[in-house]
């Protein structure tokens, strides 16, 4: 490689012999550049061995100096280890001096609460004896404040002595105030004036003792205070359930007499409602005593007056001690049914009703106290004006011992319910009233009018079990009256007499009915969403435990099912008046008609039956009225093409009018959904309407093409045929039976195969030349059949036009003239090869 660099360099510097004469200048130069190269070698060796001598010397000063670092760092630590251990002893002392200044802090302070303890129980005991109770409350607390510090010294006998010693005290002071209490309600705390302040005080001093011990007062208070009331209402004449009210004068009557007894005690003991609760729990025992010992069933109007009465008492309690926002009974519950509430009815004082508005009333006084205010209330009440704010309720303290024995007010209201309704189906009258919108029967309104009544006298009294058993027979009322409904729809025909004259199960209707049955619709449908509504607005003021077990799901489908079956009614109806013309239809001598002229009678008949949809689309809302349109489609198009098959045998000209008639009554089912102010008919309907009727102009298409061709027209046009209706198709072409079995078997073959066989009639050959053969897959010949089954037939149908287009130049100006017109228009222009039965039969 360096050879070959070499050869290369001399090549290039001397490319020619002629350049070789420069050799020696070349060489006498590198010589020159060799010497020079070596002088600077000898000058870099010379210049790095003095090097290396100085680096040695400076590696050594290096390693001294960090010797000497070594040292200073040692001593360094040395010192700092002495320091720390110094700065240790001097930390050790100050500690020791400030336990030693915290134990004596301690014991100073210990010692001097101790004598402040042991000079308070002296205090507090002379006080205690001499009945001091004012200065003794303020020392109680103090001792009391002195004992909370010694508590952790419980093994120092001098401290468990001062304890004892304070507990006995305390024991005294109880006996003492016990004993002062005493005299509470007697003649002599009116003759002393100072025992009622003395008796104040007292209250200072068990305000500092154990709360247990005025729990112990108010109850002694209390129960002192009700003993003449069970005295008085138990087991004697003024205890029976009608004079329930007289229970609460009793304690009302308490309440003001001994207005100065309750200003002894501090307000936060609450001594009133504690007494009024007491009184409450005895009166419910009582009250559920009597109601269980009796032998009948309580009258139910002496049982809404004392359950009326009970209300009104703890309202009155509720709001005297502030709780008049509390408990369900505070909601407002005036339920939102869509109802009119016109109530003019004179009622009694002993009434539910009246009950229900004097309740009402005292709720309204409830709502209008702010809630936001927890201190005494600004209103004042027979009771007095020491309204204090609680958080427990009066609401059903009493009450509730009432709730199992309202049956007998549900089997009442059950009854009154009942005998309303059928007042109410006997006196309607079965037609809306005037001027009203939503056409609907006014015993509907009527009967959620009364509902709303019923559940607000109910809601008044109770909203628990009893409200729930309410709702049980609101939904026995709803599906009364939707039975009610159910029988007022017209029915059909039953019996032998029906079946024998062939009107089993047709409904016949009148314009009445069916304007009775669009009523039905309606008044079902409001029924179905004001059921909702209703359980809605019970969900809302029922007790939460039954607000889950509220649903009216059973009652609207009860309602849907009787909007189902008068839709399926008036359809009946309907169907009953087209069966008749559809029977004219069917006797009608389609073998001999003469000429093809305007549309049939029967057409006729089937448009003036229709034409009480308009009526029946004003009456019902849009999505009823869909349903009913959807229903008669469904039910009278597949039996207008079945009615052509009732028919007898029907010539040509007979198919061609009945292919105008089918095309007319085709036009009329179309324009039925404008007719009832629908304006565009869905397309839905018009998709249904055009397949159905279609079938029927197909099958008369068949009629009408050549018996050569009538098979493979048939398959082309009904491809859902059978092989049974197409010799039924056959029978109504007139064919007998033995140019029939041809057909049928060329039929057969053809749906079994899947290929079409030679036609079975023959026809005459032409004088062309045969072309060759080409083979024919079953695909192709089918389409190609099929596309020759329809050229033929719509050559047919222009064949029709021209024998038609005479009989319809004559025809009157009916609702097919321009059928007609279109026909002669065709007939003129025949090279157009256009026209309305091309239309026909191209659909």
């Amino acid at each position: 490689m360096e050879s070959t660099t070499t050869l290369e360099f001399i090549n290039r510097m001397f490319p020619t012999e002629a350049s070789l004469v420069a050799v020696e200048p070349l060489i006498q130069k590198l010589r020159n550049k060799i010497r020079h190269v070596d002088a600077e070698i000898l000058v870099a060796v010379r210049q790095q061995s003095s090097s290396g001598t100085k680096a040695k010397e400076d590696l050594a000063a290096s390693m001294k100096a960090i010797q000497e670092l070594t040292h200073r760092i040692r001593d360094i630590k040395v010192k700092a280890e002495q320091s720390e251990i110094m700065v240790q002893e001097i930390c050790r002392d100050i500690k020791r001096l400030d336990f030693a200044k915290k134990h004596i802090t301690t014991t100073i302070t210990a010692l001097h609460r101790l004598a402040m303890l042991v000079s308070a129980v002296d205090q507090l005991q002379t006080m205690a004896s001499k009945r001091q109770y004012k200065e003794a409350a303020g020392q109680l607390e103090a001792v009391n404040q002195l004992c909370s510090h010694f508590a952790a010294y419980k093994d120092i006998p001098k401290i468990n002595e001062l304890r004892e010693k304070f507990k006995a005290i305390k024991q005294t002071l109880k006996s003492h105030v016990f004993s002062d209490f005493s005299s509470l309600g007697t003649a002599r705390l009116k003759e002393d004036g100072n025992l009622m302040q003395q008796l104040a005080d007292s209250c200072l001093v068990v305000d500092c003792l154990d709360p247990s011990v005025r729990e112990e007062l108010i109850q002694n208070v209390c129960s002192k205070e009700l003993t003449a009331y069970q005295q008085i209402f138990e087991g004697t004449e003024v205890a029976r359930l009608e004079k329930a009210e007289r229970r609460y004068a009793w304690i009302k009557r308490q309440i003001r007499a001994n207005e100065d007894i309750w200003q002894i005690f501090p307000p936060l003991w609450r001594v009133p409602y504690l007494l009024c609760i007491q009184f409450c729990k005895v009166t419910r025992v009582q009250l559920m005593g009597i109601l269980d010992g009796m032998k009948e069933k309580p009258d139910v109007a002496t049982l809404l007056q004392a359950l009326q009465r009970t209300l009104e008492f703890e309202e009155e309690l509720a709001e005297r001690f502030g709780a008049g926002k509390d408990g369900a009974a505070g909601k407002d519950d005036d339920s939102d049914i869509e109802v009119n509430d016109d109530d003019k009815e004179q009622e009694d004082q002993h009434s539910a009703s009246f009950i229900r508005k004097k309740y009402e009333h005292i709720a309204k006084a409830d709502r209008d106290i702010d809630p936001s205010d927890g201190s005494e209330q600004s209103s004042q009440d027979k009771f007095g004006k020491h309204g204090l704010g609680n958080p427990l309720s009066f609401r059903g303290i009493i009450s509730s011992c009432f709730e199992p024995h309202l049956t007998v007010y549900i089997e009442l209201e059950e009854k009154t319910l009942m005998e309303t309704l059928e007042k109410l189906i006997q006196e309607e009258t079965w037609e809306a009233e005037e001027g009203s919108q939503t056409n609907i029967l006014s015993s509907s309104t009527q009967v959620f009018l009364i509902i709303k009544r019923s559940l607000k006298r109910c809601s008044a009294l109770t909203r628990n079990q009893t409200l729930f058993n309410l709702f049980k027979v609101f939904q026995r009322i709803l599906k009364a009256y939707s039975g009610k409904l159910s029988s007022r729809l017209p029915k059909g025909g039953t019996g032998l007499v029906a079946a024998a004259t062939g009107t089993d199960g047709q409904v016949k209707i009148s314009e009445k009915d069916e304007r009775l049955i669009c009523y039905i619709v309606n008044t079902a449908e409001y029924c179905h969403e004001t059921a909702g509504q209703l359980a809605d607005n019970i969900c809302k003021i029922i007790d939460v435990q039954f607000a889950d077990k509220v649903d009216m799901s059973e009652e609207q489908d009860e309602f849907s099912v009787v909007i189902t079956k008068a839709l399926a009614t008036l359809v009946q109806g309907l169907e009953t008046k087209l069966e008749a013309e559809l029977a004219v239809m069917s006797r009608m001598p389609w073998a001999t008609l003469e000429s093809v002229g305007d549309q049939s009678e029967y057409v006729n008949a089937i448009s003036a039956i229709l034409s009480s949809v308009p009526v029946i689309g004003g009456l019902l809302s849009p999505l009823y009225f869909q349903f009913f349109l959807d229903k008669l489609a469904a039910s009278f198009a597949p039996r207008f093409y079945f009615n052509i098959y009732k028919c007898k045998r029907i010539s040509e000209t007979g198919a061609q009018q009945m292919l105008l008639d089918t095309h007319a009554v085709k036009t009329l089912l179309l324009e039925v959904p404008s007719l009832g102010g629908q304006g565009t008919a869905p397309a839905s309907y018009t998709k249904f309407v055009g397949r159905e009727m279609g079938k029927a102009e197909s099958l008369l298409k068949v009629i009408l093409s050549p018996v050569e061709s009538i098979a493979d027209t048939y398959r082309a046009l009904l491809v859902e045929g059978t092989a049974a209706d197409f010799q039924h198709t056959l029978d109504l072409k007139g064919l007998k039976k033995s140019e029939q079995q041809p057909l049928l078997d060329y039929f057969n073959r053809r749906v079994t195969g899947g290929v079409i066989p030679s036609s079975p009639i023959p026809t005459v050959a032409t004088a062309a030349a045969p072309s060759p053969p080409t083979p024919i897959t079953p695909s192709a010949a089918n389409a190609a059949s099929r596309e020759a089954m329809m050229a033929r037939a719509a050559a047919l149908g222009r064949g029709a036009v021209a024998q038609s287009a005479a009989a319809a130049a004559a025809v009157s100006s009916t609702g097919l003239k321009r059928i007609f017109a279109l026909a002669e228009s065709a007939k003129e222009g025949a090279s157009k090869k256009e026209g309305t039965f091309r239309k026909l039969f191209n659909t």
